[in-house]
This record gives C-alpha cells, sequence and structure tokens, in this order.
C-alpha cells in the first residue's frame, strides 16, 4: 500500500511525516524545527481560549483483560477518563449491570477502582438495536439502555452512548433495511415508515425515561446500517425528539461519507449537540475509492488491497495537523466531553492502537495548551 512508509515509521518519524507539527520538540524537549516553526507562525489566530480536554479510552478493546488489570494498562497510559460498555455490541466484561444496579454498594465500590486510580468514568455505552424488526431483540436492548440509564443516575455519569438502531422496512419484516435514499418511491415510504412509526417514538419514549432518571445527554454514534448515520439524520432525531438527542461524533464514519471534521464539528457544536467523541481514523486508498467508490470498505488485512477505505488509529488515516485542526475545533465550539480512543484498526491490533493513538492525541494537546507532552 502506499502509505506502507507511515505505517512501519517511528513515532518521531510518524509525525514529522505527517504534518511536522509535533516534531522533535514535543517528542524530545528540544527546540522546535524551522518548518515547524513556520506554519506555527502561518497559522491564523483563534478566538477561543484553548482549554485541556480529557484522553481516555472505550473498554472493549481490552476485553481479554479483566477490570484490575484493565485499570493498571489505561493507568499506565496516563489515560484520564474511560468509556465503559454495558451491554449491546460493546458487551459488558467490565461491567456487571445487574449486579451494580441491584446494590448501590457494589457500584460504589466499583466507581472506587477507577477514582483511586485518578480515571473518571464518563460515558456508559450500550450500542444495540432497540428498533430491531425481531421483538426479542429489540426488547433486549431497550431494557439494557434502561438498566444503564439508572446505573449512570446511581453514578452521577451523565452521557449514554449508542446507536439509533435500524428497522425493518416494513410491518412484518425480520432484518434491519438501512435505507439512506428514496427512490423508487417504495424505498422512500419504507424510509418514512421506519421514522414515523419506529425511531420517532422509541426515541421519544427512551428519551422521556432519561430525562426522569437525571440522564439529559443521548449520544447517537452516527453509523452506516442504523437510521442515523450522519449530521444529517442526527439533526432530524434531535429535532423530532428533543435536545436530549446529540452524537457521539465519531469521525471515522463521517470521513468516509466525505465530510469535512472541522466543519462538521463546527456545525453540531454550534447547536450544542456533541455529547461524546469517538477517536478514530479513516484512511482513504484514492486509487481503490476511484474504481469502486466510497462503500467499499475493509474491515480485515485481506481486503486491504482493494479497499477504498479502512479503519486506523489516530493519525494513520490523516495527518497530525489535521488532527490538530479537530481537536482545536472541539474547543472552538466548547466541547465539554472527553476523547475516548476506540481502536478497530486491522493493521495496529487491539491495545497497540490505542497506545499509538493516546501518544499522538496526547502530543497534539499539549502542543495547542503550550505544554510539554
Amino acid at each position: 500500500m502506499g502509505n506502507d512508509n507511515v505505517f512501519s515509521s517511528s513515532r518521531r518519524d510518524f509525525l514529522a511525516v505527517t504534518g511536522g507539527l509535533l516534531g522533535a520538540a514535543a517528542v524530545s524537549g528540544a527546540a522546535a524545527t524551522p518548518a515547524a516553526a513556520e506554519m506555527q507562525a502561518a497559522m491564523p489566530e483563534h478566538t477561543f481560549k484553548p482549554y485541556k480536554i480529557q484522553i481516555g479510552v472505550f473498554d472493549p478493546v481490552y476485553s481479554e483483560l479483566g477490570l484490575d488489570a484493565m485499570l493498571d494498562v489505561v493507568t499506565a497510559l496516563g489515560l484520564e477518563a474511560m468509556e465503559i460498555g454495558t451491554g449491546g455490541y460493546p458487551g459488558n466484561k467490565h461491567c456487571a449491570l445487574d449486579d451494580l444496579i441491584a446494590d448501590p454498594a457494589k457500584a460504589k465500590a466499583w466507581m472506587k477502582k477507577f477514582s483511586d486510580r485518578g480515571i473518571a468514568v464518563r460515558t456508559l455505552s450500550c450500542h444495540g438495536n432497540p428498533v430491531h424488526p425481531n421483538p426479542e431483540i429489540a426488547e433486549h436492548d431497550k431494557q439494557t439502555f434502561r438498566k444503564t440509564v439508572r446505573l449512570a443516575e446511581m453514578l452521577g455519569v451523565k452521557t449514554i452512548v449508542g446507536f439509533s438502531g435500524c428497522p425493518g422496512g416494513a410491518p412484518g419484516d425480520k432484518t434491519p433495511a438501512w435505507v439512506t435514499y428514496g427512490w423508487p418511491p417504495e424505498h422512500y415510504a419504507a424510509r418514512e415508515w421506519q421514522w414515523k412509526e419506529n425511531l420517532i417514538p422509541y426515541w421519544k419514549d427512551a428519551a422521556k425515561f432519561a430525562r426522569e432518571h437525571g440522564v439529559h445527554q443521548l449520544a447517537l454514534e452516527m453509523h452506516p446500517n442504523f437510521s442515523v448515520y450522519n449530521p444529517r439524520t442526527l439533526l432530524r432525531l434531535r429535532e423530532a425528539v428533543g435536545e436530549e438527542i446529540g452524537a457521539n461524533c465519531d469521525l471515522s464514519h463521517l470521513f468516509w461519507q466525505g465530510c469535512n471534521a472541522v466543519e462538521v464539528i463546527r456545525m453540531l457544536g454550534k447547536q450544542k449537540a456533541i455529547f461524546h467523541a469517538h477517536m478514530k481514523d479513516t484512511v482513504i486508498f484514492p486509487e481503490n475509492a476511484a474504481k469502486y467508490g466510497v462503500l467499499n470498505f475493509a474491515f480485515d488485512t485481506d481486503d486491504l488491497p482493494n479497499a477504498s477505505a479502512t479503519f486506523r488509529a489516530v493519525g494513520y488515516g490523516h495527518s497530525a495537523a489535521q488532527w490538530k485542526d479537530i481537536l482545536m475545533a472541539y474547543m472552538e465550539v466548547g466541547y465539554n466531553g472527553f476523547f475516548s480512543i476506540e481502536n478497530e484498526d486491522p493493521i495496529l491490533p487491539g491495545p497497540v492502537g490505542v497506545e499509538r493513538a493516546a501518544y499522538v492525541l496526547k502530543n497534539i494537546r499539549a502542543e495547542i495548551l503550550g505544554e510539554h507532552a
């Protein structure tokens, strides 16, 4: 692949290749290179005051570790916050949901394991499909959401992360139907039925339940194969349901759709509609995208030679300069969540991808704040 030189380079070389903004100074404490200084001087001044946004991780990447072992790893990386799966697709390896909501003392002791290490549990995640056409699946995911809300109330967690879900295309369907285009006419009818008869009623009820339990931020991940998959569909649901609906702004799912990350953050941020932010990158392979289009995605290394895109750790799909603009955009709009690293990189698996992403993000944040990483 054309980017192999970046994938295999050392950290210092990688940061130099991907923008030169972190350079030797961020890595070793030496003076900035003339090229980096010139680039910094040429950057426009911003009218906002940079502030520290916590960097953390989403726990399913450590599914092979127990809670204490995972916390040891996260602490060693110097991460400051966590997103914890409570069920659904992320599972609940590190959060025995039923046990914790049944026993406040257990919940308090569980939370103390994090706080003793200086790690904040900022979000609970129960990604599922609560509007699945299979009623058993839908009911299971609805109950997982409600239990997660109850645990959030007990723990003082303000944000729950998940998917919008995707219904079938008509009554009696057994499989979800992702409808993104309103033609031929039966597809338009299917999409409107999904929204008016399924999606909006469910989320109105879910938002009401959350509100009654002190949770006012439902961060929906804009994800393919779910009804909310881009900023426009997110805003449609928010307008129909209320301000409890906001974004888990996972840019990896927007890059391949052709979105400009900074413009998305500014648009949603101005509406106070960003509640959470997954930190995950996507690399586009232009030569394959030109032949096969942007929907030609790869999930494992065997698919990469013909793929138009795949997920990468932060900085391995877009340059460090681009990610610096992204972090500054979050600060510009007053984002008050944290940066949650999610790794689904087929080349840098599991904890390796988390470590690389954390390194890039911490150095970029330090540079923005005028600190040493």
